[in-house]
């Protein structure tokens, strides 16, 4: 199985964006999503370094919300 994790843009230099999540900043390569439109403030999936499609701030939140619920879940059978 494979997640994206959802980051913001932080500043465009031609195809590379520097993005940011949970205070964890990483160039992302928007190779894969060329033909769409983008600017800083903009949220993508990122997938293995590359910005597979774009997502609203509310998708990405939720996103973020049910990784959050799978991050408890797992310590929760950890600690058993």
């Amino acid at each position: 199985m494979c997640l994206a994790i959802p980051m913001q843009i932080i500043e465009i230099r031609q195809f590379m964006a520097r993005c940011a999540a949970r205070g964890v900043e990483r160039d992302v390569s928007l190779m894969m999503i060329a033909d769409e439109t983008l600017h800083p403030g903009d949220f993508i999936a990122v997938h293995s370094g590359y910005a597979i499609h774009t997502m609203s701030a509310d998708e990405a939140e939720s996103a973020w919300q049910i990784y959050d619920e799978m991050l408890l879940l797992e310590d929760a059978q950890n600690t058993r």
